[in-house]
């Protein structure tokens, strides 16, 4: 891969997915695999995949009972403040999400996300806050 071509190219694409495979209340676990759509011009996942994974799964875990959140979204939890802190990066394998609740109140929530490589080595940890919509 010639990284200056790469960082000429006008238009980018891709597709990222994740799998939810551990929903709780106030634990999350989702799991994603390195492809191509993560990787960015150096081979390593793309730092916006990485935050992408990690707020997925603090929303999922924001919400906590589903029946939380009304038809037409009210409950939902928007999130007004992410700060996430890159310490790593891979270039294959799984990678792991995991949040958990620090805090739910009435209508604040904020949750801890912490990604790992598949050897267990940390890339991200992200604090994320959540109001619920009105």
């Amino acid at each position: 891969m010639n990284v200056n071509e790469r960082l000429a190219e006008d238009r980018w694409s891709g597709g990222v997915e994740l799998t939810v495979v551990t929903r709780e209340p106030d634990l999350v676990v989702a799991k994603m695999a390195v492809t191509d759509a993560a990787r960015n011009a150096f081979g390593t996942v793309h730092a916006g995949a990485l935050i992408w994974l990690a707020d997925v799964a603090a929303t999922i875990c924001a919400v906590g009972d589903p029946g939380s959140v009304g038809e037409n979204g009210e409950g939902f939890p928007l999130a007004i403040g992410l700060h996430t802190v890159l310490l790593g990066n891979e270039r294959d394998g799984e990678l792991t999400a995991r949040s958990t609740t620090v805090q739910r109140g009435r209508r604040l929530v904020v949750v801890r996300t912490l990604v790992r490589s598949p050897t267990d080595r940390l890339l991200i940890d992200m604090t994320t806050t959540h109001l619920r919509a009105r």
